[in-house]
């Protein structure tokens, strides 16, 4: 499938989908759809979608995707298990499967694996935080890429260079208590469908694994919060900024008010303007490579 897609006023570039196959598990082949464009620039990227863990697919936020491939780069949108079929840490180990695929076919897909990078939104943005920072732990190496006999960090490392966290759900006890308060039923449902338990809804916090020292790499980091978002609380996003700063993290937090959450699934002019920001992070972050 090839699609026009545009960014910005003047720029245009052909964009062409495909889906391959990234990991095996015993459930079945995973997915991942690769928007490649025509006059690729060698940087790639990984999208995690959100759905809080336990709803949509590597569709959903193609517009995200088609505007980064749109710029010259590889971005590969992962399928992964999710909620409640699924439990954490499961998905977070497919995403490394997801980095690690990539990096292994970088000569065949055209990127340098040196400014692979993740980004995500909502519980997807919660995914690649976790993901980015304990890349190669053995919980996140459980999940066989495909052409391989052996699992995860065996293969090659699933670090990243940046990661962008699109109004992440950074702390899910805290959300979780936040969707219990205002009545949203549907979110406590899912945290519950995903994590089964407050303790593992406290294992996966991303505060808490900073402020407790278990992060093993800290790559720069942009977070965005809309400042109309009723599932993601600002002050649990503040909190996450303070965390990453309290370890010397490189931050960059934009605020953007008056628009609501997961905004940029759709096409709009804000999201033009999300993902030329996105661009101009992620190219201070290769920039010399």
């Amino acid at each position: 499938m090839v699609l026009r897609s545009c960014i910005g006023k003047n720029e245009m570039s052909e964009v062409e989908q495909a889906d391959v196959v990234y990991a095996c598990t015993d459930s079945g082949d995973l997915l991942m759809r690769l928007f490649r464009p025509s006059t690729a620039n060698g940087r790639g990227i990984i999208m995690v979608h959100g759905g809080a863990w336990t709803a949509n697919d590597r569709t959903t936020p193609w517009v995200m995707c088609e505007a980064l491939a749109a710029a010259g780069m590889l971005v590969a949108s992962l399928d992964f298990r999710c909620g409640p079929d699924f439990q954490h840490p499961t998905a977070s180990a497919d995403i490394a499967a997801g980095v690690r695929y990539v990096r292994m076919h970088a000569d065949e897909l055209q990127v340098d694996p040196n400014t692979l990078g993740l980004i995500g939104s909502s519980s997807g943005g919660h995914l690649v935080l976790l993901t980015a920072l304990k890349p190669d732990v053995p919980e996140h190496a459980t999940t066989r890429v495909v052409g391989t006999e052996i699992e995860g960090a065996g293969v090659c490392s699933a670090e990243v260079r940046y990661v962008v966290a699109l109004w992440p759900v950074s702390d899910p006890p805290v959300r979780y208590r936040y969707a219990q308060e205002i009545g949203r039923s549907e979110l406590v449902a899912a945290h519950d469908g995903y994590f089964g338990s407050l303790d593992q809804m406290q294992h996966a916090s991303i505060q808490r694994i900073l402020r407790c020292d278990e992060a093993t790499h800290l790559p720069p980091a942009m977070i965005v919060q809309p400042g109309e978002d009723a599932n993601v609380p600002e002050a649990m996003t503040l909190d996450l900024v303070t965390a990453y700063q309290e370890r010397n993290g490189l931050l960059e937090y934009r605020y953007l008010p008056g628009l609501p959450h997961a905004f940029a699934y759709q096409p709009s002019k804000a999201t033009d303007t999300l993902a030329v920001d996105v661009l101009s992070f992620i190219q201070q972050q290769v920039s010399g490579l």
